[in-house]
């Protein structure tokens, strides 16, 4: 009936009422496709789970919240409930939490690492990046110490000798926490028991990595986490099989980041800012988006750039370099530098998205900013304003075109990432926003992510509902045989690679 009444509706309303049941059903197979995998996910593990369910919040967890200097926000309350929750049943969690940059989700996770830590377990923080990783383990550290958990680092450049001592330590649970890259992953790493993975900036790991270190304990627990906020109706298509929580609140005291968009002959401002702030002993960054210069791009590199902003715009000043490229022990000899002072200007790739936590950078500038989403660009202006003192991000747009500067405004206008995500996802669409990760996303034929965001949020509800009372779909053969038929399509929508 829908069908007909949309070819031929007699009145708008008609029309109106037609597409959305058609929109509802499109929505409804892919919920109940992603659902159903989680299911039989769930019941596969929970026989194998290797703790109990926790139940109230453990001692553990009471001494780490005592250590820190301020009270969780209302939205980190919140997720962590979810969290929680999620350890007192019998099945594995699988959760996705979305949250701003410097929102507190790393705290919600070593609270589950915690709680999981004090039931018997061991928990593992996987990171993409040796420098994030090191950043983790480092803050971890001030805290394990006095909370007398033993915590590892294991990294592609971690020395063969404390490689095997961690490798044994973990083997036998003498080590209760570690924090790691894709090294996690490989084959010689095999934990005494295998509590809970945590997978920071999920998004840079496919599904098969992910599930290869989940696959190194016996049905652990999975959270990961991600300051890269995707809208909600994007979210519940790709991470279908995984809850989603959104920490939307900053804690007190982040300082605003004022935004501003300046054409290739206006960088001297930009530049002015960079020597009043080094004059102040502050830091920043300049942004560019490749290493080398391409034949095929003509767009400005960091090593190019580098070269001319440390001979000619800014002689005076330690400008040091910052790229994929470079060794481990340069890139450290590079942050150390750059987070001790002894540099002042940083020009790097978006190599320094995520992990930098350098309270004293205040100006980013940022070559090329058309080039780049709204959501990468506002993960980047995360890297400043963490500190006491007003920050300032530069867009350098060489972009003539008007929607490039429409699409910039944005974030002259906003901070909240959530907004920022959904106004990307307006103007570039689903596929362009994931990039190539978009490789599973389900084609649908009416059903729009950025307009019908309500009637997926209905058809997820209606689909838990529906399986809740009917786990085989045995009332409904016809709807059963379709998802059956579709699976392997559906089962892919929650591919990040």
């Amino acid at each position: 009936e829908a069908f007909t009444t949309i070819h031929q509706p007699p009145s708008e309303a008609a029309r109106q009422a037609a597409r959305h049941r058609l929109v509802f059903d499109e929505f409804l197979d892919l919920q109940l496709g992603l659902l159903r995998r989680r299911q039989r996910q769930r019941a596969q593990a929970m026989a194998d789970l290797p703790m109990a369910p926790m139940a109230g919040t453990s001692d553990l967890v009471t001494a780490f919240l005592a250590l820190l200097p301020f009270q969780l926000t209302s939205a980190q309350e919140r997720v962590l409930q979810q969290v929680r929750k999620d350890l007192q049943v019998t099945a594995p969690m699988g959760r996705l939490v979305q949250g701003d940059v410097g929102s507190g989700k790393t705290v919600v996770a070593i609270i589950a690492l915690l709680e999981v830590i004090a039931a018997g377990g061991q928990g593992a923080l996987m990171a993409p990046t040796e420098v994030l990783a090191a950043q983790h383990y480092h803050k971890l550290c001030t805290w394990m110490v006095q909370l007398h958990v033993p915590v590892a680092l294991l990294t592609g450049s971690t020395p063969e000798r404390q490689r095997q001592a961690v490798l044994r330590d973990l083997e036998t649970g003498a080590v209760k926490l570690v924090v790691g890259t894709h090294a996690l992953l490989e084959e010689p790493v095999t934990f005494f028991r295998l509590g809970l993975v945590v997978i920071d900036e999920q998004h840079r790991f496919g599904v098969h990595q992910r599930s290869r270190l989940l696959n190194k304990g016996e049905a652990p627990h999975l959270l990961t986490m991600t300051a890269t906020p995707i809208p909600r109706t994007l979210a519940l298509s790709i991470h279908g099989d995984l809850e989603v929580s959104q920490i939307d609140e900053l804690p007190p005291g982040r300082q605003p980041v004022t935004t501003t968009i300046l054409t290739p002959g206006e960088r001297e401002q930009a530049y002015g800012a960079i020597r009043t702030v080094a004059s102040h002993g502050e830091r920043a960054y300049v942004i560019l988006p490749l290493v080398d210069e391409s034949d095929k791009l003509k767009l400005r590199s960091a090593v190019q750039e580098h070269q001319r902003l440390a001979r000619t715009v800014f002689p005076n000043l330690n400008v040091v370099l910052l790229h994929g490229r470079l060794t481990s022990g340069s890139k450290q000899d590079v942050l150390e530098a750059f987070v001790s002072g002894k540099a002042q200007v940083l020009v790097s790739t978006t190599v320094v998205e995520v992990g930098m936590d350098v309270p004293d950078a205040t100006v980013m500038v940022i070559e090329h900013a058309e080039r780049f989403g709204l959501a990468q660009l506002h993960q980047l202006r995360g890297r400043i304003g963490r500190g006491q003192a007003p920050s300032r991000c530069f867009l350098v747009s060489e972009s003539q075109q008007a929607v490039a500067r429409q699409r910039l405004e944005v974030l002259t206008r906003s901070r909240d990432g959530f907004e920022i995500a959904e106004m990307d996802l307006r103007f570039r669409g689903p596929g362009q926003v994931l990039g190539t990760r978009q490789s599973g996303l389900p084609d649908l034929a009416l059903a729009s992510l950025t307009s019908d965001g309500t009637v997926l949020e209905k058809a997820r509800d209606a689909a838990k509902l529906l399986l809740k009372e009917d786990p085989q779909l045995r009332t409904v053969p016809q709807l059963r045989a379709r998802l059956d038929a579709q699976n392997k399509r559906l089962a892919s929508a929650s591919r990040l690679n």
